[in-house]
């Protein structure tokens, strides 16, 4: 195949996908990816990592911390899942997108080798070693890595990292992670290697015995972020948050700048900052200055999207990625400190997540445009709408998500607010 739209075509409708077709694609184990690191002869060894996984918040830690090291001089690699508009945004080096040229070699490299190895992997095994090959090659310092679902049996977590990260514990993918807390952060442990240091984002009393247990059976060093660091928000005057950081109730950092919005990024920043301190008593040379430049910059220097994204004014249009209760109550939390007159909230979920859950945390008074992306697992737009009517939230329901977006804004003053939230997949066919 020579062309790249040929390429991506095969990676979407030939190998298992789990963003489009749910559980059915999760592989329960690493003997995949095993065998895809032999046949390219153990890329991720060639290069230093750092591990992040967690139910919320990955995605963001992920690319602040890739923002500091690329200020700090270091050749970053970051590896992300899920993308919103290109497959590329997935790997990525100093905040460039892997070459089309460089997925279509490997792809076909991949398929000339198949058949002598007999393997089927699925998207997203095949994704994490295309960009552990693409990282190699391009001989990069440093690669964050970001877990895709869980921790312990996800294809990335065939790395011995620097550092190992876990920003939150909270209930997502039940199906397969479990159903109860201490099951979830049990999986997400997995991440947790031999004498390499871990910071925890959040304590919580079901999790923090099951952290604290794994990390010392492995010798691993243990640093919850939130018993250390503690971020306070400044009146914000600009396009971005700005924070107080204490640390034993002295100040740490004075108006530290933040261009991502949203107040749930006052979690996301104390765990960025512990991550920091652990790597810097590794060797890595980080300054000050270089810290408070990669947080001011996170999105011209990766690309990040998604979170709190302001896309239009008058209406005010917000796109957030959130898609599980704890997400979306902090989105909901985030509203109720934003200005405007009228709500609208456009809403479509995939459906393998808890709806009820989603549902009973958002705002009665909104007028809701019900719909369903453009993949096989999006919940259908009538039983969304009707889930909806347990908990009192009314609203129209649409065929698709673009003429749920237009009919709010059709419906929107100027001074009212637009939200379209519940899945990725529905805020990646509204965001420019």
């Amino acid at each position: 195949m020579k062309n790249y739209d040929q390429v991506i075509d095969y990676l979407y409708e030939h190998l298992p996908f789990y963003q489009r077709s749910g559980p059915a694609a999760y592989k329960d184990n690493l003997s995949n990816t095993l065998a895809l690191d032999r046949m390219y002869n153990h890329p991720h060894r060639k290069f230093k990592t750092i591990h992040i996984a967690g139910t919320n918040g990955k995605g963001s830690v992920s690319n602040m911390l890739a923002s500091v090291l690329q200020e700090s001089g270091l050749k970053t690699g970051l590896y992300t899942s899920p993308h919103l508009k290109d497959f590329r945004e997935r790997i990525r080096i100093n905040g460039e997108m892997i070459s089309k040229e460089f997925v279509i070699h490997f792809v076909n490299d991949f398929l000339n080798h198949r058949n002598t190895i007999r393997l089927e992997p699925s998207f997203f095994e095949l994704t994490v070693m295309m960009a552990f090959d693409y990282f190699a090659g391009e001989k990069v310092d440093v690669a964050v890595i970001e877990v895709g679902l869980g921790g312990r049996l996800d294809s990335t977590n065939i790395i011995t990292p620097e550092l190992s990260i876990i920003t939150n514990i909270s209930y997502d993918h039940t199906a397969i992670l479990g159903d109860t807390l201490g099951k979830i952060a049990l999986e997400k442990a997995g991440i947790i290697k031999s004498n390499v240091p871990v910071v925890i984002g959040e304590t919580h009393p079901e999790t923090e015995v099951i952290f604290k247990g794994v990390a010392l059976s492995r010798k691993a060093p243990v640093v919850f972020a939130d018993q250390q660091l503690k971020a306070v928000e400044s009146p914000d005057h600009s396009d971005k948050q700005v924070f107080t950081i204490l640390k034993s109730d002295e100040v740490a950092f004075k108006d530290l700048q933040l261009d991502l919005k949203g107040g749930y990024q006052k979690k996301n920043i104390c765990t960025l900052l512990a991550s920091v301190e652990e790597l810097q008593k590794k060797g890595f040379h980080i300054t000050g200055p270089q810290i408070r430049k990669g947080l001011q910059d996170v999105i011209p220097n990766t690309g990040l999207s998604g979170r709190w994204q302001i896309i239009r004014k008058n209406p005010a249009v917000v796109c957030d990625i959130a898609h599980n209760p704890a997400g979306i109550r902090e989105v909901v939390a985030q509203i109720k400190r934003t200005k405007y007159n009228k709500l609208h909230i456009v809403l479509g979920t995939v459906n393998d997540k808890d709806i009820d859950g989603i549902l009973y945390l958002l705002p009665k008074e909104a007028e809701y445009y019900f719909t369903r992306a453009a993949i096989p697992r999006a919940l259908d737009e009538n039983k969304l709408q009707n889930l909806a009517e347990k908990f009192q939230l009314k609203g129209n329901k649409y065929p698709s998500v673009k003429e749920a977006y237009d009919s709010a804004l059709k419906d929107s003053a100027p001074d009212d607010l637009i939200m379209v939230l519940g899945s990725t997949f529905v805020v990646a066919e509204i965001i420019p």
